[in-house]
């Protein structure tokens, strides 16, 4: 692990993510200003929720990526009530929300844009997956927020646990369903429909990319070590649970330690890193709202080229994280995680550019 009291090799990376989410929030503007042009779409409600959660995503990401904890200790003008632990916490439940609400949208839009031919009244089981999971998502994101905001005040251990097993469990619900909106959107070869169902052939693709990658990490990864460090502490008795005004106002005042790390270790800059890279471009995509389209566009190299420039940008950072000190199995693992996270995104990148090439 990497000790708290030199932090100058962390400015790379520090510089690399505000840079990235710099870029995030201008394609996010561009998106978001073309997306009020589409006042003639069957759906402009679906339009209008889908791009405002997903500029609360991005920019709150922005604000996140500026004010990492830990340099607040080091740097006087970081040491603000900007970076306090319950404000940062509170913007985060509302960009996490946000974030879950992306995916629940877009899945349930999916179905009602393409529909299941089997019927689904004679397979209990399968109508709740079709139509329920997303719920599921939604609860267990929103419960994760108020459970996580009692662990920011208190101090207990047991609640970043709780929280990050409610993420799994939210995520892990939808995976079924957007395995078979997968397979739903693949099994069209009709080429006009496939163009129009484009987007949301992408969405999929993002979707189950995503709760794969999240699932496999959270379930054989992240959470056993969680737990069996919170069993630990739980045993020992350490840190104490604080209550009462005094617990509020010191959360509101006193600079965050950024959860279980207490430290700058490889497990925090794997989170950091991915959760305000990786994360915020699928917000960006969703944001679009996923839908089908029956237009002739022009091809515009400027959103692909600053695609290409993010994922090169977010290349170096990975390889950054790795030459980094950390053991040889979260190099492993940041190796194969990074891989399976850049195939789908260099994949959709492609479809983009061989799509609008052949409308120009």
């Amino acid at each position: 692990m990497i000790g708290q009291t030199d932090i100058s090799w962390a400015w790379p990376w520090w510089t690399t993510m505000v840079i990235i989410n710099i870029g995030n929030l201008i394609v996010a503007m561009i998106v978001y200003k073309k997306s009020l042009k589409f006042k003639d779409e069957k759906d402009p409600v679906y339009l209008k929720r889908m791009r405002i959660m997903g500029a609360i995503v991005v920019i709150v990401s922005l604000y996140r990526a500026i004010f990492v904890s830990q340099y607040g200790s080091q740097l006087a003008w970081f040491d603000s009530i900007a970076n306090s632990a319950l404000l940062i916490r509170l913007f985060a439940s509302v960009a996490e929300v946000s974030f879950s609400g992306l995916f629940a949208l877009a899945i349930l839009k999916f179905n009602t844009y393409l529909p299941a031919k089997e019927g689904l009244r004679d397979n209990k089981f399968k109508l709740f997956i079709t139509t329920k999971t997303p719920y599921v998502l939604i609860t267990c994101i929103i419960i994760s927020q108020f459970v996580d905001t009692f662990g920011v005040i208190t101090k207990h251990v047991l609640a970043n646990a709780i929280v990050e097993t409610l993420w799994s469990i939210g995520f892990l619900a939808i995976l079924p369903l957007a395995i078979l909106q997968l397979r739903r959107v693949l099994r069209i070869k009709d080429k006009e429909k496939t163009r129009q169902l484009l987007m949301l052939k992408k969405s999929a693709i993002i979707i189950v990319s995503w709760c794969l990658i999240y699932c496999l990490y959270g379930l054989v990864f992240h959470l056993p070590g969680i737990w069996s460090n919170t069993i630990y502490l739980l045993e020992t008795g350490i840190p104490p649970i604080k209550t009462g005004i005094n617990a509020i106002i010191e959360a509101f005042t006193v600079v965050n330690e950024t959860k279980l790390y207490s430290d700058w270790g490889f497990g925090f800059l794997l989170w950091h890193s991915a959760y305000f890279s990786i994360c915020t471009w699928i917000s960006i995509f969703l944001m679009q709202a996923p839908r089908p389209r029956d237009f002739r566009r022009k091809y515009n190299p400027k959103i692909n080229l600053m695609t290409v420039i993010l994922i090169i940008i977010a290349l170096i950072t990975l390889l950054t994280l790795l030459g980094l000190p950390a053991e040889f199995d979260d190099i492993l693992v940041i190796l194969v995680l990074g891989g399976i996270v850049f195939i789908p995104i260099a994949f959709i990148l492609f479809l983009e550019i061989k799509d609008s090439k052949s409308k120009a």
